[in-house]
């Protein structure tokens, strides 16, 4: 019989299975592995357009709604702390008329 995994483990695997999944929809081949002992701003070195954060947000929001029975309000709440904490920047983030990098 398969051991259940504590609200601790269940916690460390979402992050893991969120940062894994950020970056196969952001199209990078990286993972978790990749960056976990890395105390830079890592989350720098690669972008995301706003698609994709969306398609990550949604992805995540179904994920957090299963594994944790989240209802659908917290596990955006959820989400949107999730990428702010450890979510790619943007590529084409764009404010008004001009395009932020410029």
């Amino acid at each position: 019989m398969a051991k259940r995994l504590t609200r601790h483990e269940k916690q460390e695997k979402m992050l893991v299975d969120m940062i894994n999944e950020m970056f196969r929809i952001a199209g990078h081949a990286v993972t978790y592995d990749d960056i976990k002992d890395r105390k830079d701003n890592w989350f720098q070195d690669w972008t995301m357009t706003v698609e994709q954060n969306d398609e990550w947000q949604a992805w995540g929001k179904k994920y957090l709604q299963k594994a944790f029975r989240l209802p659908a309000r917290w596990a955006e709440r959820e989400m949107a702390m999730i990428s702010l904490m450890w979510g790619l920047k943007f590529e084409n983030l764009v404010t008004g008329n001009k395009p932020i990098s410029e």
